[in-house]
């Protein structure tokens, strides 16, 4: 007997069970059986019976020893492989390298502390893909201790990768608190975590102009923006060899001073913005005047006060709503505290005009509107009543901003000057991923100066290959995949998403019927593919696996690796 698979036009193929038989000097077949309904594994174990080969059930034979999850450390390795990342930590393999490497992996994969982190990945195959097991806690602070020292190799490397001569260079700064008070490093400063009492330390972003990240650096807690910039600046310029740059910081980053010292640098061009009393002063003075912003959102124009500057007005409607709810929200607000304070002094229970005083302060500083308001804080009484004329004047700059640049038009239009300096979104996009839930630079328990910095760069190295990945996985996440309109958008209207990311959110599905995902989500997902590892039944004890078994993929699975083997440096 045997089996015959018989192709069926467009239909499957049947496969059918036959005996060969002699009539007179003809071999002739028959059916015995019509196999088609089998699963070709099934059908596969009657062929091989038939040839006599002897069958036993996979449990009478193997016990399943272990099973590590498998599938998330397979992608974030996939693409550090495409990213040539271990190359980029060191060029001779190490074991320190190798530390680097599992670390940065599980940073994306399951941020933890170093401790937590050595205990956890165990129950993957991390430790034997990277070749890292049996490392404790003391290996990973050993390996930090050599990361950052070649932080400046690393980072000349990715800036030969990203950074051109001439390109736009992406830099801003923010702040990390701590946990204890013994690092030098750590000092109380402008908290932007809203984490009030913490202590903390400043560390500054540069990227390309796409917000891949390039370099880091590490600051004391109670640095100011600006002090931060000329270093940077020089980085790029010294270290990395970029003579010739565009530097784009916000308005609080590139202030006056900076700009001043800017300018005595050949080849270093910026763009940035004006603050809301230098933008006053312009519409106080017929610079700016509303009226012309009613055919285009935008228009250029220079000044005295800014010479050798072009400058780019912009209207946005849209943030002009948005900021006048927001100020009669806060107005409103303030107005209803400022009342208690009014009744409480009517009621006697405030007398004083010291006593008042303070009370009000903190209503009016809660809310930072007290410019809106005229107080009358006297003895035994309290008044208040809203400046119609303040407000007023605010108002009339909702939704104005101003785009200054040193870059002459000739090497950049005016609606490229305010496209480029919008892609500070970029620095902040990876800003919310360093404190969310994908990375966790926060809080920080280490309390040597170099540990501090070295937990800070492999955040920012876990973000570069996140980064990548994330682009890579687009077709598969709730993200836009039509990036080549953001250089042809309005480039002061709100940016939109394009018709097919508004799909992918309306019905939870990608364009192939998967459904669509978060990084995290998808990363879980990926989490779900194990390695198992079975013996033979009666094996010695530490005798090492016969079979070693992977979950089969599921088609949202396989698409993810696939799409991560197309990751391009």
């Amino acid at each position: 007997m045997h089996i015959d698979i018989i192709p069926n036009r467009n239909s499957k193929p049947a496969i059918l069970l036959r005996e060969s038989y002699r009539d007179g000097k003809t071999v002739r077949k028959r059916t015995l059986a019509n196999l088609s309904a089998l699963p070709m594994d099934q059908v596969d174990a009657i062929r091989r019976v038939l040839k006599g080969e002897k069958l036993q059930a996979v449990d009478d034979v193997f016990e399943k020893v272990s099973s590590l999850q498998h599938g998330h450390v397979k992608a974030v390795l996939s693409a550090m492989e495409k990213l040539g990342f271990d190359k980029l930590i060191a060029s001779r393999p190490s074991r320190e390298r190798d530390l680097v490497v599992a670390m940065v992996a599980w940073r994306i994969l399951k941020p933890a502390s170093k401790l937590a982190m050595q205990r956890a990945w165990k129950d993957t195959t991390l430790p034997a893909l990277t070749g890292i097991e049996g490392a404790d806690e003391d290996d990973l602070y050993a390996a930090m201790d050599w990361l950052v020292e070649r932080q400046d190799k690393i980072e000349k490397k990715l800036a030969a990768r990203h950074l051109k001569e001439g390109g736009l260079v992406l830099y801003d700064l923010t702040s990390s608190y701590f946990e204890g008070s013994k690092c030098p490093l750590a000092k109380l400063g402008h908290n932007r975590d809203g984490v009030k009492g913490k202590l903390q330390v400043n560390y500054g972003l540069l990227a390309d102009e796409r917000g891949c990240p390039v370099s880091v650096s590490v600051f004391d807690g109670n640095v100011g923006d600006p002090k931060t910039l000329l270093p940077a600046v020089e980085r790029v310029r010294e270290r990395f060899g970029v003579g010739e740059l565009v530097l784009v910081g916000d308005r609080g980053m590139i202030s006056q001073k900076q700009i001043d010292a800017l300018e005595k640098m050949d080849g270093a061009a910026w763009i940035t913005a004006l603050k809301t009393g230098a933008i006053r002063g312009l519409v106080e003075d017929g610079s700016i005047q509303l009226g012309l912003f009613d055919e285009r959102n935008l228009f250029e124009l220079t000044h005295p006060d800014y010479p050798g500057e072009r400058l780019v007005a912009c209207r946005n409607p849209e943030l002009a709503k948005l900021r006048a709810h927001k100020r009669e929200s806060l107005i409103d607000a303030t107005a209803k505290l400022l009342e208690k304070v009014r009744g409480m002094t009517g009621r006697g229970r405030l007398k004083s005009a010291d006593a008042i005083g303070v009370r009000v302060g903190k209503v009016v500083n809660k809310y930072k509107v007290a410019k809106h308001f005229v107080l009358d804080i006297r003895d035994g009484g309290f008044d208040f009543r809203l400046d119609g004329e303040k407000v007023a004047a605010e108002a009339a700059l909702d939704g104005i901003y101003v785009v200054r640049t040193s870059v002459p038009k000739s090497r950049m239009t005016t609606d490229d000057a305010v496209l480029n300096y919008k892609k500070l979104s970029g620095v902040e996009r990876a800003f919310r991923c360093f404190k969310s839930v994908d990375l966790k630079v926060r809080p920080i328990h280490h309390h040597d100066e170099d540990r501090v910095c070295a937990h800070i760069f492999l955040c920012m190295l876990a973000y570069y290959v996140e980064w990548h990945m994330q682009e890579a996985l687009r077709p598969l996440l709730f993200a836009d995949e039509d990036q080549d309109a953001k250089a042809t958008r309005d480039p002061v209207a709100p940016a939109k998403r394009s018709a097919k990311a508004l799909a992918k959110i309306a019905t939870k599905k990608t364009d192939d019927g998967f459904e669509a995902h978060s990084f995290r989500t998808l990363l879980d997902h990926l989490g779900g593919l194990v390695r198992n590892f079975c013996s033979r039944k009666g094996a010695a004890a530490g005798e090492p696996a016969d079979v070693v078994i992977e979950t089969t993929p599921d088609p949202v699975q396989q698409r993810a690796l696939d799409l991560l083997k197309e990751i391009a440096v």
